[in-house]
């Protein structure tokens, strides 16, 4: 089956699912939904998009809590904020390191 037949053949819903709604999204971002499904990761695109909004919901009192922060203390700098890139990045690249050194000891 292709992802782009998916759709067609998976036509259940969650039955703790409340409301119907319809969206528009973006080819790529719709593609990406299909892939999920298809490659196991997300029983359904519904699935897939609630789960997408339910952490996006979850992500928002954070953003909360930095818009105080800077109202109290003053936003970033750009120095800071390139600071702070830099820190990520080197910590990605020692998680991508440990993880590549797991997969070859299995």
């Amino acid at each position: 089956m292709t992802v782009a037949t998916l759709g067609t053949r998976h036509r259940r819903y969650d039955p703790g699912m409340t409301t119907k709604i319809a969206v528009s999204l973006p080819d790529h971002l719709a593609e990406h939904a299909r892939a999920a499904v298809a490659d196991g990761r997300a029983p359904s695109v519904s699935a897939y998009v609630a789960q997408a909004l339910a952490e996006k919901a979850d992500r928002e009192p954070v953003g909360d809590f930095f818009e105080e922060f800077d109202k109290e203390f003053g936003s970033p700098t750009a120095e800071e904020r390139a600071w702070a890139r830099e820190q990520l990045a080197r910590a990605d690249a020692e998680l991508a390191s440990q993880a590549a050194a797991r997969r070859e000891r299995s």
